[in-house]
């Protein structure tokens, strides 16, 4: 005959089923810190639940704590150490943590065990990917998906794997999967922006970074997308705006001083685009290009003499490069106006 439960087991066992419930929604609607929490709390009543401690492990996965999650994923495999999904979790942990051998040891481990795991095929596109070995990571994205079409994730893999094959059509419309199942993923929102700017779409590519900038106010890719896109619609204003805020944040960025020295240049504000000019050339000195952006940004604030001067070091550089050519003679041609006018 079963044994009565008591009034206060009756209520734990509620308790537990009622959080498992909750647990399961939280981490179904990506509400990561709230999984996370209803995890914990699970945890709490049974340190040992390790539906728990996976599901904690994924909840940690999503909102980015590694460092945790691998801690977690450890403790699962101490009590159960030939769990597929707590393998797979570990080694998604270390691949993020870019601890890639351990990574792909677990992984391989999680596949042995269960070779239908959509999480262990999602790691191993991702680790292919960053092994630069393309056509691998499309079909082990492609294998994720079978198993899983509703991942995110796997759908980003996908594109990002077809975009390096330049398979751009194909690329868009993974990248477009995925936004349609978490349109917040900024990781593809970038990655279809850069090939938006690919294929020359820039408004596309414009509307998309705010989007994620909405996200990350302070991404540099985003910043650097979005100011890439500006210079080819030949906004400027908007231009000189995110450039301020991209060299303060990335001061050793050749392109987001190059594009903001442009915007400068662009409205006219040639005694501040000195400045960024310089910080060019400190960042790519031999190139005529930059030297002759000098030159010619002098010659427009009348400072001839030293206008012929760089143009003169631009030729030394490259002695057919007709621009700093044409810039010299210009220069010198009114350097000595000026100075004929002074005699007289």
């Amino acid at each position: 005959m079963a044994e009565k439960q008591t009034p206060q087991e009756g209520q734990r066992h509620s308790t537990v089923e009622d959080l498992c419930y909750e647990a399961r929604e939280q981490l179904q609607r990506r509400n990561w810190q709230a999984a996370a929490a209803s995890y914990q709390q699970l945890l709490a009543l049974n340190p040992e639940d390790e539906e728990a401690l996976a599901g904690l492990a994924l909840a940690l996965d999503g909102s980015g704590a590694y460092e945790q999650m691998l801690a977690v994923s450890e403790q699962a495999l101490e009590l159960q150490p030939h769990s597929a999904l707590a393998l797979a979790c570990k080694a998604r942990a270390l691949q993020k943590l870019e601890r890639l051998s351990e990574a792909t040891i677990a992984n391989d481990q999680a596949l042995l065990l269960n070779h239908h795991l959509a999480l262990a095929w999602l790691n191993r596109s991702g680790l292919q990917i960053l092994q630069q070995r393309f056509p691998e990571a499309l079909r082990s994205a492609e294998r994720a998906l079978e198993l899983d079409p509703n991942d995110a994730r796997a759908w980003a893999n996908k594109g990002t794997a077809l975009l390096n094959l330049n398979r751009l059509s194909e690329a868009l419309e993974a990248f477009n999967q995925s936004l349609a199942r978490d349109p917040d993923y900024l990781f593809v929102l970038q990655m279809k922006g850069e090939l938006l700017r690919r294929l020359g779409r820039p408004q596309e590519v414009r509307e998309l970074m705010h989007r994620a900038l909405q996200l990350a106010p302070n991404d540099p890719l985003s910043l650097s997308l979005l100011a890439q896109a500006l210079r080819a619609l030949g906004e400027m204003e908007e231009l000189f705006a995110v450039t301020s805020q991209l060299t303060h944040l990335t001061p050793g960025s050749l392109l987001a001083w190059e594009m903001h020295m442009r915007a400068l240049r662009s409205l006219g504000r040639f005694e501040e685009a000195i400045e960024a000019i310089e910080r060019v050339l400190e960042l790519d000195p031999h190139n005529v290009r930059f030297w002759t952006i000098k030159a010619d940004n002098l010659y427009r604030l009348g400072r001839y003499r030293e206008a012929a001067r760089v143009a003169s070091y631009a030729l030394q550089l490259a002695p057919d490069y007709r621009p700093a050519q044409r810039i010299h003679e210009k220069a010198v041609r009114l350097m000595y106006q000026h100075k004929e006018r002074r005699l007289r």
